[in-house]
Formats: structure tokens, sequence, C-alpha cells
């Protein structure tokens, strides 16, 4: 269970009351514990809610529970009740977009849900610490956790991301079936437009002989709406990988991507995800962010 504080909507500028946002602006849902990779995905979501018109919704955790799996990986906060005020408070002072902040305790995954179900963000947004020292049967992140609970279009943030530039060139990668994300298509859909992103579409090919052709692919893009209104039309690129998350991980890091989009089927989430599913082992090696889109097929 999860129990969550709320604290008043914060709005670093002074704004007189006539001329704050309603609550109905478009929001980000951003995860942080204060260390290093929450604060590089901070300041990646704040850049990104500028163009947006979206405020920040700034959820904090406390973590207590022995049975957290990250209580054996040196990755929980354990500042005192005020000093996480105190801190949340600081990183309040230093934002240029509307702030709310909720102070949750207990599982993360059921923390969020709550604050997602009041607040309805376009995105949740979090940063994925440096797991290389971690044993892999050790490394059970909160993204996955959040994915399986309360699947939710995810911003992940890598440790290894130092700019928080907006992504222009957005590499998508698909399995050639059809697929839907229902309620989230509009929100994709503004996010897209509004930041006039180059969209490629990756087919990742177990061989060469592969049936699916290109345009069977891209229109299974087209039918989403995913490609709708933007300043180029979409770009198609195949790789053949006996692993597809080598051929995404291969394709996503050669230089030309500043974001990474994944489907997350509900197969996903009750079968394979905690086994290595595709989208659990790219989200753990990539060095840029990704975008993990829940669909409904």
């Amino acid at each position: 269970m999860a129990v969550i504080a709320r604290l008043p909507v914060l709005y670093p500028h002074c704004y007189l009351c006539s001329k704050h946002r309603p609550m109905t602006t478009p929001s980000l849902l951003i995860l942080t514990d204060f260390f290093r990779a929450a604060d590089q995905a901070l300041a990646y979501a704040t850049n990104l809610a500028k163009p947006l018109g979206a405020r920040l919704v700034l959820l904090h955790v406390r973590r207590d529970s022995l049975l957290d799996p990250e209580m054996f990986t040196g990755q929980l906060s354990n500042l005192s009740k005020e000093a996480t005020a105190l801190a949340l408070s600081r990183v309040a002072d230093d934002l240029a977009v509307p702030m709310t902040v909720e102070i949750g305790h207990g599982r993360v995954a059921f923390a969020v849900a709550d604050v997602v179900s009041r607040h309805h963000p376009l995105l949740i947004v979090l940063g994925r610490p440096d797991y290389s020292a971690t044993p892999d049967e050790l490394v059970q992140t909160t993204a996955l956790d959040i994915l399986r609970t309360a699947p939710y279009p995810m911003l992940i943030v890598p440790h290894t991301v130092s700019s928080p530039a907006l992504p222009r060139r957005v590499l998508l990668a698909v399995d050639g079936e059809d697929f839907t994300i229902g309620p989230h298509a509009g929100a994709m859909r503004h996010l897209t437009r509004t930041l006039g992103v180059e969209l490629t579409v990756l087919h990742v090919a177990p061989d060469a002989a592969t049936d699916v052709s290109e345009e069977e692919v891209l229109n299974s893009v087209r039918r989403t709406g995913l490609g709708v209104d933007l300043p180029v039309p979409m770009r198609f690129r195949r790789t053949v990988a006996a692993r597809p998350a080598d051929g995404i991980l291969h394709a996503a890091q050669a230089g030309d991507t500043d974001l990474l989009v994944m489907l997350a089927r509900p197969r996903s989430f009750w079968g394979k995800l905690f086994g290595r599913s595709v989208t659990a082992e790219v989200l753990l090696a990539s060095t840029v962010p990704v975008l993990v889109l829940p669909t409904l097929a």
C-alpha cells in the first residue's frame, strides 16, 4: 500500500492567482530520489515541459520496506522526512516551470498509480541509475515494476545522458504487427507534433528472408496516427538481428537518434517482462532516452 501526502502547487515565478495554470494543464510526472540519475531526468523533463506548456508533478516515495529489492543495491535515499521536504523545496525553487510536489510512502508502483489516477500526466519520467556493478539477479528496476503494475507511457532517461536537449530524431522500434496505444494516442501525437520530430520506423527482422514489407510496417504505425502532421514523412529502416534487443540497441546508438520509442505489449507484462523481454533488455542497456508505450494489442 502506498500513502501519498500532497503538497501545494508551487509556482517558482510567483505568478498572480489569476494567472495560475489550471489543473487541466498537461503535466509530466517525475520520480525523484535525489540521486544523480533522477536529477538528470528532472532537467530533461523540465526542458521537455516548456514547449509542451506542461507543469511538473514531482513525486518522491519513501521506500523503507525490507522487501524492496533495491534495499540491496544501495540505490535508495535514506533522508529523513525533514531533509526530504527541504530537498524538494530547493528543487522547486530552481525550476522555471510550474510544479506540484507529492510525497508517497510504500511501494513505488502503487504510489505512481495513485498520482497518475489524479493528475493524468502525458508521461511518467524517471532516471535510470548505473547498474553496471549490480549483479543481474538484483536488478529489478523501478521502471519495470511500474510497467508491470500500472502500464503507462514512460520515459526513462539513462544516467549517461548529460544534455537535456529536446529530442528531434526519434526511432520507433516495431515488430510489424498491428498495434494500438488506445487512450494515449492523443498525448503522443501532441508530443510528436509539438516537438516537430523526425520519425524513423525501425523493423528488426530475425533474418534477411523476412516476408513483412516496408509498407506493411509503416501502415501499422500510420493506423495509430503517430505519423500525422510531422515536418517530414516517416522514414523506414530495417536491420537483421538474431536477438531483437541487440538490433534495436545497435540502431539506436548509431549516433543519429535522440529518443528511442519501444512498444510494450500486454504479453510482455504478464509473460516475459521479468524474464528479460526485448523491452526490458533495451531499457537496461540503452544509452539514449527510451519512451515505452504500452499497447492494447
